[in-house]
Formats: C-alpha cells, sequence, structure tokens
C-alpha cells in the first residue's frame, strides 16, 4: 500500500471522528460502512454483529461502545428519510475492522491502522511509567541531599547521613542494605535505590521528608537523635505498606534507573528529529 494512500486513509478516517457533548470520541456505522469499502449496508451489517459478539466475549458491554441511533438521509428526489444507524468508540472501529473482509484494502489498512495505535498506546502507557519512576528517583535524590546538609549542620558530620540511611532501610525492609543489594543483585558501587520499584522510592522519600521536616523541626543535633527519628518513620512506612499487602523485602527489583533515564532522553531526541519516529 503506497505511503500516500495510508496517510489519506489515516487523515479520512480521523476526519469522520465525532464527539459527544461530554467529549466522548465516535463514529457513525453508515460513514465507517464506506470508509471500510461496503457498499451494501446488510453485508457490513453482518460484520458488526461478528464485531458485537467479539465486543461481549472481550468483557466489555456492548451498550458501552455500539449505541442505536437514527439520522436522516437525502434522498434522490429532494426529500428525506430516517434510517438507522450506529454511534461506534474507537474500540467498536477496531473490533469491525478486526471482522472484515482482509481481502479489502481499506480493511487491511484498518488492522495495521488499529493495531499501530494499539502499540502506540502500549509504547505512551510504558513511556508515563517509566518517567514516573525517573522522577521519584530524582525527587528521592533531592530529599537525601537536604537532608544529608541539615544532618551535616547540626551534627557537623558528613558520615553522619551513610549511616542514618542504611539504618532507615533496615527499618523499611526488615533486613540491612547490603542484604538487599545482594538479593537484588545490585553492584556494590550503585545505590540500591536505583533498582528499586516506584513505590519504594517514594516510600523512601516520604519517611526521609518527615526525617528532615523534624530534624529541623526539633532542631535534632546527634546522628543518634536523627537515626532514632529516621527508624520510627521508615518502620510506620513499613507498617503502612504491610497493610496493605506490600511487602517490601518481597518486592523484585526493576530495570536501572539510569538506563531509563538515558533511554527517554534518546528518544525525546529522536522525536525532535523525526515527530513520526514514536508512530513506527
Amino acid at each position: 500500500m503506497k505511503t500516500e494512500l495510508v496517510h489519506s486513509l489515516t487523515q479520512t478516517f480521523e476526519g469522520h471522528a465525532q464527539q459527544t457533548e461530554t467529549g466522548v470520541e465516535y463514529w457513525l456505522a453508515r460513514d465507517l460502512q464506506h470508509l471500510l469499502g461496503y457498499v451494501d449496508w446488510r453485508n457490513f451489517g453482518t460484520v458488526i454483529s461478528k464485531a458485537k459478539v467479539a465486543c461481549e466475549v472481550s468483557g466489555h458491554p456492548i451498550s458501552d461502545h455500539f449505541v442505536g441511533v437514527t439520522k436522516m438521509v437525502d434522498l434522490g428526489s429532494g426529500s428525506q428519510r430516517e434510517v438507522d444507524d450506529l454511534m461506534l468508540t474507537r474500540y467498536a472501529c477496531y473490533l469491525i475492522a478486526q471482522n472484515g473482509d482482509p481481502k479489502k484494502q481499506e480493511i487491511a489498512f484498518a488492522q495495521t491502522y488499529f493495531a499501530v495505535q494499539a502499540r502506540r498506546a502500549e509504547l505512551i502507557e510504558q513511556r508515563l511509567i517509566d518517567a514516573e519512576r525517573v522522577s521519584a528517583r530524582k525527587k528521592l535524590s533531592a530529599t537525601e541531599k537536604k537532608l544529608s546538609e541539615v544532618i551535616f549542620e547540626q551534627t557537623g558530620g558528613n558520615q553522619d547521613f551513610a549511616l542514618i540511611r542504611s539504618k532507615g532501610d533496615q527499618a523499611l525492609f526488615g533486613k540491612p542494605t547490603q542484604a538487599m543489594k545482594a538479593q537484588w543483585k545490585v553492584p556494590d558501587s550503585r545505590p540500591l535505590a536505583d533498582f528499586a520499584p516506584t513505590i519504594i522510592l517514594k516510600a523512601k522519600d516520604f519517611a526521609a521528608e518527615i526525617t528532615l521536616f523534624n530534624a529541623r523541626e526539633h532542631q535534632l543535633d546527634s546522628e543518634r537523635a536523627i537515626s532514632k527519628e529516621h527508624i520510627t518513620n521508615n518502620e510506620a512506612v513499613r507498617k503502612t505498606l504491610l497493610e496493605r499487602g506490600i511487602r517490601p523485602e518481597s518486592l523484585s527489583p526493576v530495570e536501572d534507573v539510569k538506563k531509563i533515564e538515558r533511554r527517554l532522553v534518546s528518544e525525546d531526541k529522536k522525536a525532535l528529529k523525526n515527530p513520526d519516529a514514536l508512530d513506527s
């Protein structure tokens, strides 16, 4: 299929999209009929029936995606008559394309089009998940930097921060940092947090933020006092996680956050050079 035709079909399909008053996107079945190369409404109705069955089998209510409506059409005599039609969601259009005649060029296009759209949605979802984790890691680093500065200012010792953080890990995971690094196969030179799931990054950050606040508020001036505070806060966060069925030490490690960050930067550069790159 030529590139020009693909772009034309894409624009034509998207150009027929409409919206309800509440902003829900839909297509009319009689428009889609012609977009997919069907001349006879009866034949297209058979495809719609198969699509409805597929919708039901997939666990989605048919009424959410296929809504019956009527509309007026012009007749050759200049008069009009009322005909039945359907409002279709994008998912309904996808199911219709999947159940259409693949020998039709329009159906072949539509099947590929929706496959690409689904893949693009997956890519976008994964990118959002990755970006959230990178953001959580940066936030934790920023909080720990502030906490380190407060510890130095109020206790006079840089070495105290590493010790206090380690005690916090012991309270959160129920085992030492080194034991968790061994369990997650984290290189000795890398922080445990670089391989921690987003929920753990946010848990550690929350506990550190409380420690930071109380260390300032109560002018805690010794490693012992700040460690006690940090242990208490991590134990409280751990208790909350356990109550919600999340056991920190039982979670699996995830991809190195540094690799994710480099990948996101690389994708951004490619997107600037080629805006269509993420569609492939």
